[in-house]
């Protein structure tokens, strides 16, 4: 089952290119780069703060209140947990990188406009 090797090392050698890519280009795949991994660790800390922020007091309720106590099981607290820590991750995550790549676009146009 799968791709033969021959397919497979076929496959590979078309994908490299003989063009050569600018220094232009290399430095937006850089700053791309960077921009994802600003994003993920913004994510990652805004989904620790959530997961903490959303499981004390769900514990807590599961606890002290008899309605959660009576109809919040184990998957229905690890649910609301999950949820909002990777709503937290995804949202940040998302704002961040937008904002980044905002920032590159704001420095291609200067840089365009000084050269001119």
């Amino acid at each position: 089952m799968g791709i033969p090797s021959e397919l497979r090392d076929m496959w590979v050698s078309r994908r490299e290119s003989f063009l050569i890519a600018s220094p232009a280009e290399e430095r937006k795949i850089v700053r791309t780069k960077k921009c994802t991994d600003e994003g993920v660790r913004a994510g990652f800390k805004a989904a620790s703060i959530a997961c903490v922020a959303s499981a004390v007091p769900t514990l807590a309720a599961v606890r002290m209140v008899p309605w959660a106590k009576a109809n919040l099981n184990y998957v229905a607290q690890a649910l609301i947990i999950s949820a909002a820590s990777i709503a937290a991750y995804f949202i940040t995550a998302d704002k961040t990188i937008l904002e980044c790549a905002r920032r590159n676009a704001q420095l291609e146009d200067s840089l365009r406009n000084t050269r001119q």
